[in-house]
């Protein structure tokens, strides 16, 4: 698997939290179980993607706008997970909150599939899209650790 598929199905696996998310209601232990699971999701996928993809092409002149700018689109997302994380979970700004996250992280996730993936292919060799997925999982579990 290259680092583009391996992208691909994490940034399924938050759309699909992302919307089970969004049919609960209220201060509940399943939406309590499900942001958790969601925060854990993105926080280390937003950490690895960084110290690996991104800043792979970063080396490159030629990568570095798309990569910065899809840093900083993690940091506007981080900011959002963290004012979720001090809010009353059953209130309605709650929900509302969560809907923009929800709306970031997908125009995050289209414009990177879309955007990123094809300057990155124009960058990166074959071998290197491979090599990248193993050191993305490597530092997604060194992160994911690293929270628990």
């Amino acid at each position: 698997m290259n680092i583009y598929e391996h992208l691909s199905r994490e940034h399924d696996t938050q759309k699909k939290l992302a919307n089970d998310i969004m049919q609960t209601s209220g201060d509940t232990a399943e939406r309590k179980k499900l942001f958790s699971r969601f925060v854990e999701e993105v926080e280390s996928h937003a950490a690895a993607e960084e110290q690996t993809f991104y800043a792979s092409l970063i080396e490159h002149p030629e990568g570095q706008p798309k990569a910065r700018h899809s840093v900083h689109e993690h940091k506007k997302a981080a900011d959002l997970l963290k004012e979720l994380k001090e809010m009353d979970m059953g209130s309605g700004g709650w929900i509302q909150k969560f809907e923009k996250l929800k709306k970031e992280l997908e125009h995050h996730i289209k414009e990177e599939e879309n955007k990123v993936f094809a300057r990155a292919r124009e960058i990166l060799s074959s071998e290197r899209a491979r090599e990248l997925s193993d050191e993305f999982e490597q530092r997604k579990q060194a992160e994911a650790a690293r929270a628990a």
